[in-house]
């Protein structure tokens, strides 16, 4: 019999606490409709009363409907009053959702420093405020702040705080590591004694100032916790929080508890890198299980011993938690990954093909020129497909640009002029950007959105600049990288010159040429092929 582990995300309140992240209501409303399409059980939307964010969340996520509950956060009552007349448990209680997580003290020592007042005191105060929430008709979860320290240091109250927030009618009681201090076999044995001394369920709320928040969550849960608190990519204060996105699959595909739907795990990495994208933070390549190359393989040796069983070098089916496989061509590669690349885009290679070879050589010179290719797939899928006799079809022609930067009344101003032949019909734009490389974007956009108006859907996500040869100075080459994003997809160029302009164009014209060869291949699918593929204004 499987055990079902509860999943109580807090991106869109403890995740809001890390450095550079910062959600207006709607980015709120939009995670929080994506963070039930993946399943999770609980979904703090933060403290109803504390800004004004948080308050028109709560106002409009009730139009919703969603299958997870909503969840308001709040301290306990302040000291030496009352649970009816404390302003934020009033707001709380009328906030319309079903569940409320109270944050009380469990360390004597935050008890006499932070709060000032008595450990009786104390008790009280989470007493009063919990059963405020239970009178009130909702689910109350009491997280208990500072748990692992305050038991290291005086267990009996640690322990008597959770006993009298189960007596006023917890619902759960989460033991939180605040500090990120504790490690797992101290969270596994003090999880296993706290069982034996309470009859409510316990969850788990952890830190990562160790790099131990993941490791700790998984301590406790083998402990007998049957909720786990964190949030997607480990958002969080100082470290971050307990990572969600490797605690689920952990849960489920390792230690066989029962956590979400097989169908919904499998929207874990779209889930994660739509959070990424609403939060605009960049989530790091090697990020366990969602990460882009979490299952991305360089080395030679490696990628042969793939193409015959990828359980050699993967500890798990991607697919599973829906990323994919990756075979990066470099410098480094070998023969195994330029055919492995060149199949996977439907490219009949094989390795008495003597293109292989070539186009190997081709890609080794080119990376000793500077290009990199494993951070850029679609410029080396570009590539491939010219090698290969793939669809390479030049769907436009760069004929000239120009640029013009300019410094007047104290503003710099970016021109570009951009002249390109599409099917032979010559175009000439001009545009003004914020610097070069937008000037350069608005003028090619508009030069091909009245060929291919889909092209409104893409936008440049990122844009880095690296300098190959730093002892050149400012003579040295560079090598820009550029990412850009649709609706359904995110991919990467790259170009390399010793004037950054000239870098930063090819790896644009790149990026356009990629996005519009799969807009022909999706579109030639759906459409009658003597249509422009269904991309033309009629």
């Amino acid at each position: 019999m499987t055990t079902n582990i509860s999943i109580f995300d807090t991106t869109l309140r403890d995740g809001t606490q890390g450095e550079g992240i910062s959600l207006s209501a709607d980015d709120k409303l939009k995670i929080a409709q994506k963070l039930d399409a993946l399943g999770v059980h609980y979904i703090e939307g933060g403290n109803p009363g504390s800004n004004s964010k948080d308050i028109e969340f709560f106002q409009r996520i009730r139009a919703f409907n969603l299958s997870a509950k909503v969840t308001a956060f709040g301290s306990t009552r302040r000291k030496n009053s009352l649970a009816e007349q404390d302003a934020s448990l009033v707001r709380i209680a009328e906030s319309g959702v079903p569940a409320a997580t109270l944050v009380g003290k469990s360390w004597d020592f935050h008890v006499h420093t932070a709060l000032q007042t008595s450990l009786e005191e104390n008790l009280a105060m989470i007493y009063d405020s919990v059963a405020f929430l239970k009178r009130n008709g909702m689910e109350a979860l009491f997280d208990a702040e500072h748990f692992f320290d305050g038991y290291k240091h005086n267990p009996e109250y640690a322990i008597s705080v959770l006993k009298k927030a189960e007596e006023a009618g917890a619902d759960w009681l989460v033991l939180c590591d605040t500090n990120g201090g504790t490690l797992p076999g101290e969270v596994h044995d003090i999880v296993t004694r706290i069982r034996k001394e309470l009859n409510a369920p316990i969850g788990i709320h952890t830190h990562n100032d160790c790099e131990l928040a993941v490791a700790n969550s998984l301590a406790a849960v083998q402990a007998g916790a049957r909720q786990v608190q964190g949030t997607i990519n480990g958002y969080g204060e100082r470290c971050g929080n307990a990572n969600l996105c490797s605690i689920i699959p952990n849960l489920q595909i390792k230690m066989k508890y029962d956590v979400l739907s097989e169908e919904k795990l499998r929207s874990l990495t779209s889930t994660a890198r739509y959070v990424s994208e609403i939060a605009n933070v960049h989530m790091p390549v090697g990020q366990a299980f969602v990460g882009n190359a979490a299952f991305a393989h360089k080395g030679g040796i490696h990628v042969s011993a793939i193409m015959k069983d990828s359980k050699t070098y993967e500890h798990i089916q991607p697919e599973l938690v829906g990323n994919k496989q990756r075979i990066l061509v470099s410098e480094l590669a070998g023969q195994s990954n330029i055919i492995s690349k060149a199949q996977e885009l439907g490219l009949d290679v094989n390795a008495n093909n003597e293109k292989t070879k070539l186009i190997m050589d081709q890609i080794k010179e080119l990376e000793h020129q500077g290009y990199q290719f494993e951070g850029a797939d679609a410029s080396l899928e570009l590539l491939l497909r010219e090698a290969f006799g793939g669809e390479s079809k030049e769907i436009f022609k760069v004929e000239s640009f120009k640029m013009l930067v300019e410094k007047t009344n104290g503003q710099m101003i970016s021109e570009a002029i951009v002249k390109i032949n599409v099917d032979g019909q010559q175009v000439y734009t001009a545009a003004e950007g914020n610097g070069p490389v937008n000037a350069l974007d608005n003028a090619l956009r508009k030069a091909l959105v009245q060929f291919y108006p889909k092209i409104e859907e893409i936008h440049l996500s990122d844009y880095k600049v690296r300098v190959i040869d730093e002892k050149d100075a400012t003579a040295a080459k560079v090598r820009v990288l550029i990412e850009s994003t649709s609706l359904e997809n995110t991919w990467s160029t790259v170009g390399v010159s010793s004037n950054v302009i000239e870098a930063s164009w090819e790896a644009l014209v790149d990026s356009i040429r990629y996005a519009l060869l799969n807009m022909v291949k999706v579109e030639s699918r759906h459409s009658d092929p003597h249509d422009r593929i269904g991309l033309v204004n009629h």
